[in-house]
């Protein structure tokens, strides 16, 4: 009989077997590069400019974007959200959403390095002389494997205009910028721990590996977030898996963090280098972006954004035609970056009554619930479905949205229309 490999526990006992069939040298050479024969430069200092040798050919993005499974938005890819119906618990890495500040660098494997320095460590090493770890001393550590979602901050935000007339600015995602993954890796605690974390760290501020971002002509450098060290310490992982494979170049290759729970913001992909400080730190990514702006908050924007709140999506096309006469089982997703969804409710007639929904399967504190719902229409027409969820905290999905001008955690309930011929 096949094992279980939606179990967690089942799924690490099945993956370490597996792993120890084979050298940590022989995987490196499997996945080094991912067959695509570009790299960058593994020496130097952390402060210096990464020698970009390979980027997506093409594009922005290295895989195949057919129209059935992706909306473009120029650097990123949002998931047509009918192409997940019958995929399970996981986002098959096919159909994961892509957010790309440029582009995707290619990057070997073989010379890749995690660099980490700063005054949190013990010996304060400079940006000069790091504290580095090759991708084969990651593969040699205990690994660990989790399930969990990643999202965009800004994920639903072109609501912000179609359902409540609100002019914001970014990426007009409707429901598509989030996927649940299996990731494999080491925990980030293992390796601040080998590299001397001391107690007076404060912050982290990882780096990635993808070229340097220009907004409005501005050169804003590599992509990077703080990220607070109790958060680092409780469950992020610097993961090298997805689904069971080597991450592809779109999703981090050849490291990423996956910051559970977090926006997405926080995952940081292409991992390069980690600056662990004695002080608070700063970036563009936690003062100038991810952070909520306008006529109700502070001028100098909120708090910098952390957890991702409630959201519900039904696994229909936008506009979808369906035929009269017939029962339809309505499928649909809810999640939540503050744990398990508690239950989940649909209506039919564009919010005048509400009934439970189904769910299929236990709900996840990291990932997500699925859930149908049956409906025969009575008659021909236009309609306008709804979906809501409430979570274990009981935050649920309000009537509208409280605006931003970055349109950041659009949480409110989505009107999904339909028409029955």
């Amino acid at each position: 009989m096949e094992p279980d490999l939606t179990d967690e526990a089942t799924y690490e006992r099945v993956r370490g077997e597996q792993w120890s069939r084979l050298s940590r040298r022989g995987m490196l050479r499997a996945t080094a590069g991912v067959g695509l024969g570009a790299a960058f430069a593994g020496t130097g200092s952390a402060r210096a400019a990464v020698p970009v040798r390979g980027l997506a050919p093409g594009g922005p993005i290295v895989k195949p974007l057919p129209p059935e499974l992706f909306i473009t938005h120029g650097t990123n890819a949002e998931t047509r959200w009918e192409a997940l119906k019958g995929t399970g618990q996981h986002t098959p890495v096919d159909r994961f959403f892509v957010r790309n500040h440029t582009a995707t660098p290619l990057i070997d494997a073989r010379t890749w390095r995690l660099k980490l320095w700063g005054g949190g460590l013990r010996g304060a090493p400079d940006p000069d002389h790091p504290i580095e770890f090759s991708y084969e001393d990651l593969l040699g550590l205990r690994a660990e494997t989790v399930t969990a979602s990643i999202e965009c901050t800004g994920n639903g935000r072109s609501f912000y205009t179609s359902q409540q007339g609100q002019q914001v600015s970014g990426t007009p995602w409707k429901l598509g910028a989030v996927g649940v993954a299996r990731w494999r890796g080491v925990p980030l605690s293992t390796v601040l721990a080998r590299a001397g974390l001391t107690r007076r760290a404060v912050d982290l501020l990882p780096r990635g590996l993808d070229p340097e971002y220009v907004d409005k002509g501005e050169n804003l450098g590599r992509v990077r977030r703080p990220l607070p060290v109790a958060k680092a310490l409780k469950d992020v992982l610097l993961a090298y898996e997805m689904n069971g494979e080597p991450l592809a170049p779109d999703h981090g290759h050849p490291v990423r963090l996956v910051v559970p729970s977090w926006v997405g913001i926080a995952s940081i992909k292409w991992l390069g280098d980690i600056e662990v400080a004695d002080r608070p730190l700063f970036s563009p990514w936690n003062t100038r972006f991810y952070r909520l702006f306008g006529p109700d908050h502070p001028a100098e924007g909120s708090s910098p954004l952390t957890r991702m709140n409630v959201k519900s999506a039904f696994e229909l096309p936008w506009d979808a035609q369906l035929t009269g006469g017939r029962t339809h089982v309505l499928t649909g997703r809810s999640w939540s970056g503050n744990g398990r969804i508690r239950r989940v409710e649909v209506s039919v007639d564009g919010g005048a009554t509400w009934r439970h929904a189904r769910t299929i399967g236990p709900p996840r504190s990291r990932g997500w619930v699925r859930w149908e719902f049956p409906w025969r229409p009575k008659t021909p027409g236009s309609y306008e479905l709804l979906a809501r969820a409430v979570d274990e905290t009981g935050a649920g999905q309000p009537a509208t949205a409280p605006y931003n001008t970055l349109g950041y955690l659009f949480g409110a309930v989505v009107r999904h229309p339909v028409r029955i011929s």
